[in-house]
């Protein structure tokens, strides 16, 4: 295990040899090679859950005014919202699964509900399950939200960055238009690079095209932590 990270940690640092060589996961923000550059194809590490967010958690918590979750109260929020967001996307083709070994949420928005092909504006018939998340998004205020934007391999590495790029600004933008406080949202494309599935086969890549949605509940001693910092 040793030896694979610092294997791993040299090819990101010869990355210039290969833009997209070294990503790092949003789901785990784990430095890992890609797959697309190398045809290959966790939780987070301890306490850097929130550095694993974009543009790290310390100044969003403090921009943002989160007074975060008591201890104590934590596990019973996340089960509950997760709980919601599932029961609210049902059907819709949202996916709602647990990230980070229980500490975020992931909601797995596909691109044949969200999008068109080679679109980035929503279909005007996925507003309404979109909205039910950004009711859930205020009803638990205390999180941070990042929206992360994929396609598949088809077409220039330069299009795919920026069609993901401009769905995740999509959603973000939505949800913000819906209420829910800006300064918690952040979102960011990553192209090609984070696939979930075989590039090779038709329904390999309908699974990458996809925006994920990552909820970060932020407990009071986040919020403590932040604050000292």
């Amino acid at each position: 295990m040793k030896n694979s990270r610092v294997i791993i940690s040299a090819l990101c640092a010869v990355s210039l040899v290969s833009l997209s060589a070294c990503v790092t996961d949003p789901n785990t923000g784990e430095k890992k090679v890609s797959r697309t550059a190398i045809g290959a194809g966790g939780g987070a590490l301890a306490g850097l859950l929130l550095g694993g967010l974009i543009g790290g958690g310390t100044g969003r918590i403090i921009g943002a005014g989160i007074g975060g979750i008591a201890g104590a109260a934590y596990g019973s929020t996340y089960d509950k919202q997760i709980k919601q967001l599932k029961e609210q996307t049902a059907g819709s083709g949202v996916d709602v699964t647990p990230a980070d070994g229980g500490k975020a949420i992931l909601v797995n928005l596909p691109e044949g509900v969200t999008f068109d092909v080679g679109s980035y504006s929503l279909r005007p018939e996925f507003r309404a399950t979109l909205d039910k998340v950004a009711d859930s998004l205020k009803q638990y205020p205390d999180s941070l939200i990042d929206v992360y934007g994929h396609t598949d391999s088809t077409g220039s590495d330069a299009y795919n960055q920026t069609l993901s790029e401009n769905r995740a600004r999509t959603v973000a933008n939505y949800l913000s238009m819906q209420g829910v406080a800006a300064a918690r949202l952040r979102s960011q494309g990553y192209g090609e690079t984070m696939p979930v599935a075989d590039n090779a086969t038709e329904e390999g890549r309908r699974k990458n095209r996809r925006v994920e949605i990552k909820i970060v509940p932020v407990t009071q001693e986040d919020v403590a932590r932040a604050r000292g910092q």
